[in-house]
């Protein structure tokens, strides 16, 4: 059975990020296994879709692109976009992962992963591997939340619909009101499709937070604007608690909001899931210690503290009230992980240098909060 150093499970924005680091500090005997192909989550967005955060090429100035997983990479640049789609973006990836000259193999995907006394038993779907260390990249679009709720099964979720202008009808919900499901609203609208919305907070009525992590980011909200009015109706704040067949063709949603108030909203098409995801650590959930709302908790270096070696980076990531689930917060954390990696290997770290003055570093997270007065 072949032994590595470090194996990376997926290869997306997170997997490819903390692989450079690992070559970045000398790491050589790791493995980044993807199941399907680089950027594979990227390459089954919705047609439409392109990324909320905007890409700029302002390296040369010292501020790395938001978009940007790499020292020294700009999609901005090298896509001459501002909001690339999910097939420019993958193409990003995998560019950066042949200039790096990343151990990537594609078509392989993890089963299982065992701990041992020193290390970790890795069972693919092309035999077994042992490794020293883990790093657990696999994300979470390919995930998606279908059990939210009794009936969610009449339902489709926004993540597997491929291109919005093949939906046939005038009329559709959406069940769910952050990124996601403001972005489908916003394509079914641009269609000349009215959408109602559902959604339990007021995130669109009010600025609760600066956090994009939890408030509609700024791209959503110019878009919103530009909508005719009366093609987008949001009810809110609803939570919805059964969806069935009707009577009379279609689906009835019945939701209710925090003081009792029931609606019932009657839709001739599949109602639209915009209701998150489950993530890929569901995967392997029991080598995790859990919270009280069931969240999983890892140490100050993104490690399980229920079997150290096993780290976490990408979306999943969070800390409390602090959630990294957008690149350019979950991109401060390869380092982190990198180095605790490198330094059981014995090797040297002094590259890190420049991820810290670069902003690739982010190791103190009492600084991590909001501070936008206007």
């Amino acid at each position: 059975m072949e032994t590595l150093d470090c194996v990376i499970v997926g290869g997306g924005p997170a997997g490819i990020g903390v692989g450079i680091v690992l070559k970045d500090l000398g790491v050589a005997n790791f493995r980044i296994l993807e199941r399907r192909q680089i950027g594979a989550s990227f390459l089954a967005w919705p047609k439409e879709m392109q990324m909320i955060t905007p890409s700029f090429p302002s390296n040369a100035y010292g501020m790395l692109d938001l978009n940007a997983i790499a020292l020294q990479t700009s999609p901005a640049y090298s896509l001459g976009t501002e909001h690339p789609s999910g097939e420019e973006y993958a193409e990003y990836l995998q560019r950066v992962a042949d200039y790096n000259e990343l151990p990537v193999q594609e078509g392989i995907d993890v089963k299982h992963i065992r701990p041992l006394q020193d290390g970790f038993e890795i069972e693919t779907s092309q035999g077994k591997l042992m490794s020293r260390h883990v790093i657990w990249a696999a994300g979470e679009f390919q995930y998606p939340r279908l059990d939210g709720f009794p009936g969610a099964e009449f339902g489709i979720h926004s993540s597997l619909i491929a291109d919005w202008a093949q939906l046939e009808g005038d009329e559709f919900i959406v069940i769910g009101g952050y990124e996601s499901g403001a972005d489908a609203a916003i394509h079914l609208a641009r269609l000349g499709k009215k959408v109602t919305i559902i959604d339990r907070n007021n995130r669109w009525t009010a600025n609760g937070s600066s956090d994009p992590s939890v408030e509609l980011s700024p791209f959503t909200k110019d878009r919103l604007r530009d909508i005719e009015d009366g093609l987008i109706e949001l009810v809110a704040p609803y939570d919805v608690h059964w969806v069935e067949r009707s009577d009379r063709g279609g689906y009835l949603i019945y939701c209710e909001d925090d003081f009792g108030n029931d609606k019932y909203i009657h839709t001739p098409n599949r109602p639209i899931l915009a209701t998150g995801f489950r993530g890929s650590l569901q995967v392997i959930d029991d080598l995790f210690e859990k919270g009280e709302q069931d969240e999983v908790i890892l140490s100050n270096r993104d490690e399980s503290t229920k079997y150290p070696g096993l780290f976490v980076v990408g979306p999943s990531v969070s800390h409390g009230s602090l959630l990294f689930c957008f690149i350019y917060k979950f991109r401060q954390r390869f380092a982190v992980v990198a180095e605790t990696i490198a330094k059981s290997l014995s090797l040297d770290v002094s590259a890190l240098d420049l991820y810290r003055k670069q902003g690739m570093l982010l190791e103190d997270l009492s600084c991590c909060g909001e501070d936008c007065e206007c």
